[in-house]
């Protein structure tokens, strides 16, 4: 896969407005197990299992991502729009594009986007005043 379809698998976007429901300011990979369960805990009703597990994965995945590639202050969010919720993580980095792993070994990371990709009915990135904000939206 060449730069040109790493831009339409992960496209610049704005998501729909939601206000945040659940929000956490994270400083290390470290503080991800404490926020996975707390997003458990919220999520619990048995209805949502699925759709639970979906978007702790797809958390983790783009806080994570944030946290080694985005720096600065990293804040990761999750909303609840109509019969949607939304993940939304901002990081210092409006530099660095989202980067699906291209023409390099899957050790080097990047195929987490691709993950999040599939599990999201709509997903993309944009900047605003110095952050980056990637964000999914699962059904």
């Amino acid at each position: 896969m060449r730069g040109e379809t790493a831009r339409v698998i992960w496209p610049s976007a704005r998501p729909p407005a939601a206000p945040e429901r659940y929000a956490w300011d994270l400083g290390t990979v470290a503080e991800l197990p404490d926020v996975r369960a707390e997003l458990r805990t919220q999520l619990c009703a048995p209805h949502l299992a699925d759709l639970r597990d979906r978007l702790v994965l797809a958390l983790d995945e783009m806080a994570s991502n944030a946290l080694r590639h985005g720096g600065g202050a990293v804040r990761a969010s999750v909303r609840l729009l109509g019969d949607a919720w939304l993940i939304e993580v901002r990081d210092g980095a409006p530099d660095t594009p989202p980067s699906p792993a291209i023409d390099r070994d899957p050790s080097e990371g990047g195929l987490g986007l691709y993950l999040i990709a599939e599990l999201a009915t709509d997903h993309g990135w944009y900047c605003t005043d110095g952050a980056k904000h990637v964000w999914a939206l699962l059904r």
